[in-house]
């Protein structure tokens, strides 16, 4: 995977996830989908059932990754997605499952 020029701009966005998103392949198929977009970042299960994720990237690859998020894998079903913008000079290599 080529690395971020560390002059591009980045947006690093948390994302929270609520719905049935456990035990549906949801993390599995962020990372597959992270993958294809080229985003960088995590995704983890917090105890409460929800979904927790890092997304880096440019400001497309974030968009489209926040649009995928939003939908899941067959079998998720998204109640609530919220965002917040987290400031870091960390560059990402790559998407991960934690």
């Amino acid at each position: 995977m080529k690395k971020i020029d560390p002059h591009t701009p980045v947006e690093t966005l948390k994302v929270h996830v609520t719905g049935r998103v456990q035990g549906v392949g949801y993390r599995l198929a962020t990372v597959r989908r992270a993958h294809l977009i080229g985003a960088r970042g995590w995704v983890r299960n917090n105890d409460d059932g929800s979904v927790e994720a890092l997304v880096q990237g440019s400001p497309d690859q974030v968009d489209q990754m926040l649009e995928w998020l939003r939908q899941g894998p067959p079998g998720a079903r998204v109640i609530d997605l919220t965002t917040e913008t987290q400031f870091s000079d960390r560059r990402y290599e790559k998407f991960e499952q934690n």
